[in-house]
């Protein structure tokens, strides 16, 4: 018997492995909050598998996303990146994920941890949606809209509505899972 998966994951294994052990699943752990939000800048524009097909590269790139080391790269740091055949070598994004990296320190100090400032949008728990297909759902919604205004208020880069939604949907704030996929009722 095979398992019913959402559609937009179907036939690569990369992403059926994505699918099925981390897509919509809450997260709170600070160091994966940050390289999901980082890998979804990366993504902005791009598709998502060519983000995981360089997922291992850009962790190796980015320290493991050791926020507290990413907040730190110099010049010469962002100069190796860029020249890091492995990763997204946009100027852009990398210089933005350093930023943001700090933003994300600076979010820790105000409430306390990154987990309560993002997880206060969804009061704490995820937005069971009832999508029959993939296609169905919004590409952005009001507290997408929401959140990406707040942080650009902060200084964050690349996170508009639409990377923001994508993330929200990557750490479980927000069950898209097909109804009919085994997993929109195990996360």
């Amino acid at each position: 018997m095979t398992k019913h998966r959402c559609g937009w994951c179907l036939g690569d294994p990369i992403y059926e492995a994505y699918h099925d052990e981390e897509w919509g699943v809450p997260l709170h752990d600070e160091r994966l909050l940050f390289e999901f939000l980082i890998l979804e800048t990366f993504q902005a524009g791009l598709s998502w598998i060519t983000v995981l097909k360089k997922r291992d590269n850009f962790r190796r790139a980015f320290d493991n996303f050791d926020y507290h080391l990413v907040a730190q790269y110099d010049q010469h740091k962002i100069d190796t990146l860029l020249q890091d055949p492995g990763i997204i070598r946009n100027k852009l994004k990398v210089n933005a994920a350093v930023n943001n990296a700090k933003l994300f320190i600076a979010l820790q100090q105000e409430f306390g941890s990154f987990d309560t400032y993002i997880w206060s949008f969804v009061n704490g728990k995820p937005i069971k949606n009832s999508w029959n297909n993939y296609k169905e759902c919004p590409a952005t919604t009001e507290v997408s809209d929401q959140i990406s205004k707040d942080l650009k208020k902060r200084g964050f880069k690349f996170v508009g509505s639409t990377v923001i939604y994508a993330f929200m949907q990557a750490v479980g704030m927000v069950n898209d899972h097909e109804v009919n996929c085994f997993r929109y009722d195990q996360v």
